[in-house]
């Protein structure tokens, strides 16, 4: 993002320096002001438009977040003016009080959650207004059971006196997976910490789109200490797939 830092509350006068280019801060969209609908689907090479409304501000923008909490990516501003890197598939309009996001020939990699802003300018200030987001599916990918990797606690972190189980889970979809910690047979919920799916790199992607995620149970040398066996149970449509430690072998 190009203004780091700068917090992007709804319904609040932005910092002079703000401008529709940049995008707003991790966190910052928490309140709906523009309407625009929940969710999308398309398949790929689908052509799909976003509806944004709600304002009768003249400036609109577009933004797209993959991953929750991550900063999003400004993909249209000034109503249809394309940043530099942007696709060209995707462009952006605006008539009758109505902002119009449109991607043409979606791709697999396009799935993620988009958001609209309109900014007033009229004070010499920004005023900007958000809508709650729009949540693209693109259908038709076929389903891939996660890959699991299970780490054990370093050395250096138990002689610190802490002891972190680590579990990866990585290139599955759909995004929606679930993880159990077991112990010796015992479903353990204290000390668990498990992440939102993410969509994984370019770099890491094939044909379509993957998603990682991953899970740290945090216990004391003492507890890793006292089990037989440590496992990760992961959860998918696609398939399940449980990974074990066993305790022994990593001293």
């Amino acid at each position: 993002t190009c203004c780091p830092g700068r917090s992007v509350l709804l319904g609040h006068w932005l910092t002079p320096d703000f401008s529709p280019l940049c995008s707003p801060s991790p966190g910052s969209l928490v309140q709906a002001a523009l309407t625009q609908p929940s969710s999308l689907s398309a398949k790929v090479g689908d052509t799909i438009r976003i509806t944004c409304s709600g304002s009768s501000y003249g400036n609109y923008a577009w933004f797209q977040q993959k991953v929750p909490g991550s900063g999003p990516v400004t993909v249209i501003y000034y109503n249809d003016k394309r940043p530099s890197g942007i696709p060209s598939r995707f462009s952006g309009s605006y008539s009758s009080s109505t902002a119009t996001l449109t991607i043409t020939g979606v791709q697999a990699e396009d799935e993620a959650v988009y958001f609209c802003g309109g900014w007033d300018s009229s004070s010499g200030s920004w005023y900007g207004v958000f809508g709650a987001g729009t949540t693209l599916t693109v259908t038709g990918q076929p389903q891939v059971a996660p890959t699991v990797h299970l780490f054990a606690p370093s050395s250096e972190e138990l002689s610190q006196g802490k002891a972190t189980v680590v579990c990866l889970v990585e290139n599955f979809y759909p995004r929606d997976v679930s993880v159990e910690w077991v112990a010796d047979g015992k479903t353990i919920t204290s000390g668990v910490e498990t992440s939102q799916s993410q969509q994984q790199s370019n770099a890491q992607q094939q044909s379509s789109t993957r998603y990682l995620a991953s899970s740290y149970l945090s216990l004391t040398p003492t507890e890793w200490q006292s089990y037989n066996s440590v496992s990760c149970k992961v959860r998918h449509v696609a398939g399940n797939v449980e990974k074990t430690l066993n305790t022994s072998e990593c001293a």
